[in-house]
């Protein structure tokens, strides 16, 4: 490494493996593949799991009870998974074992559907996910750099798109052509494409090297992270967030099945739209983040809460409903593409980005754990059209949240203009520091390393 670089491998060159050079187009590509394999992959887990044990002669509440164990592990894993995910060098064999864990989970449900199976399947999963989120953001931002981080995500999410898309027509027709169980079977086989895409990110996502810190600084700075004003708030944002998005669906497709004729079909249409409204515009959505700045696509995709729960309170219309999921499509590109790109703001420097990712997971998970139920319950005693209005008050909290209390987060590249710094500096947040978050060789080293990270990024 030459004299003048500073003491770690420098976070925001654009596409850079953790040795300097270029990402190589093969690795990118491999990442693409790997994407959509595992968004393949994790369509098996989804609605697949209740028809599969219905079929199985699970009660309701069987099902729910083992749904939720699966709920509650992948939410109380968020941050441990993050800080583990943090300290294995090599991300790739942490995204590895996490695919592994998927085929154990698939072929636990797939061999002998007892309780005791279907439990374990949804420990697994629900650890696995939490491990595998992270660190495919942590090979994005590897090989992207932060100042590439958004294009990098909007192609992320463009393949994840298409391959839930394709996922769930090769699920489907296994499901309906050969069986239900042969859909866990099919879930196993995918895993070994997406263990295959990893091999040429094997020499491009290595961890960054960092100058070594005294005894009980890395304890200290993870809880400095974590204090974070801007993650503390882009958590109440995500959990205010998914609070209302999450019951969407399930409120939609009760009032499809009331209407009556082919309700699986409509409520597949649900899904699939969305999904193929994510995969044209992330790209989009990530080169928007990059040169307009991240409040102006957590506004655009905050806004579509509301207005698709306004809607939906209005109508009942089948034809109108699916339509209206193009607010839903555009909401959750945003949303998806934003999370790990704030999070890579915040703590892309600081050795600690996965456990911050956990952070805002966990948030996360609370939002979608309860709203489901009290949307449930208020659905019952209100009707369907006064939970749409709640939801929509709580989308209208989220926005007014973004609007007025969470900051810009977009790093300033070293080359921008005197005053283009300066006004960014003056609007941005004086979050405390204790000191610069880049390791220095020496006092005027580190120096020359502070002034060159304005003070949202000094954590």
């Amino acid at each position: 490494m030459p004299a003048s670089a500073p003491a770690s491998t420098r976070a925001d060159a654009p596409a850079s493996t953790a040795a300097g050079a270029p990402a190589s187009a093969h690795a990118l590509r491999g990442l693409d593949w790997f994407n959509l394999f595992v968004a393949n992959i994790q369509t098996g887990f989804g609605p697949f799991i209740a028809v599969y044990l219905s079929s199985q002669s699970w009660t309701q509440t069987a099902i729910g009870l083992a749904l939720s164990i699966g709920t509650v592990s992948s939410m109380l894993s968020q941050v441990p998974a993050g800080a583990w995910v943090d300290a294995i060098a090599s991300k790739t064999r942490v995204a590895a074992f996490s695919v592994i864990v998927f085929t154990a989970s698939a072929l636990l449900f797939a061999i002998d559907p007892i309780p005791l199976f279907v439990y374990l399947a949804e420990i697994l999963h629900g650890v696995s996910s939490c491990t595998l989120g992270p660190a495919i953001a942590a090979i994005s931002l590897l090989l992207a750099g932060r100042f590439g981080m958004g294009v990098r995500l909007g192609r992320n999410a463009r393949f994840a798109a298409i391959g839930n898309g394709l996922g769930a027509l090769l699920m489907g027709a296994c499901g309906q052509y050969v069986s239900e169980r042969a859909v866990f079977y099919l879930t196993a086989a995918l895993t070994l494409p997406a263990l295959l895409a990893l091999v040429p990110l094997r020499h491009s996502a290595t961890e960054r090297r960092h100058a070594p810190r005294a005894r009980g600084a890395n304890r200290l700075h993870s809880w400095r992270v974590l204090a974070d004003r801007r993650l503390l708030l882009f958590c109440g944002c995500a959990l205010l967030f998914t609070f209302a998005n999450a019951p969407m669906l399930m409120l939609i497709s009760g009032t499809l099945t009331a209407k009556g004729s082919n309700p699986s079909l409509l409520i597949a249409a649900c899904i699939v739209l969305p999904q193929m409204i994510v995969a044209l515009a992330s790209p989009a959505i990530g080169r928007l983040a990059e040169l307009r700045g991240r409040r102006v696509v957590l506004l655009l995709g905050f806004v579509m809460l509301p207005l698709r729960a306004l809607f939906f309170a209005t109508t009942s219309n089948p034809v109108l409903l699916i339509a209206l999921q193009v607010f839903d499509g555009v909401g959750g590109a945003c949303f998806g593409i934003l999370v790990p790109l704030i999070v890579s703001d915040v703590a892309g420097r600081s050795g600690h980005f996965n456990l911050a990712l956990g952070a805002v997971g966990f948030a996360i998970g609370i939002g979608s754990t309860f709203s489901t139920s009290a949307a449930g319950w208020l659905a019952d005693h209100a009707g369907m059209r006064w939970t749409f209005y709640a939801l929509a008050l709580v989308g209208a909290a989220a926005v007014a949240l973004v609007l007025w209390a969470m900051p810009e987060t977009r790093p300033i590249p070293e080359a921008a203009s005197p005053s283009e710094r300066r006004e960014r500096l003056r609007r941005a947040p004086q979050t405390p520091t204790a000191g610069p978050a880049v390791p220095a060789d020496g006092a005027g080293k580190g120096r020359r390393a502070a002034r060159a990270v304005s003070p949202p990024e000094r954590l």
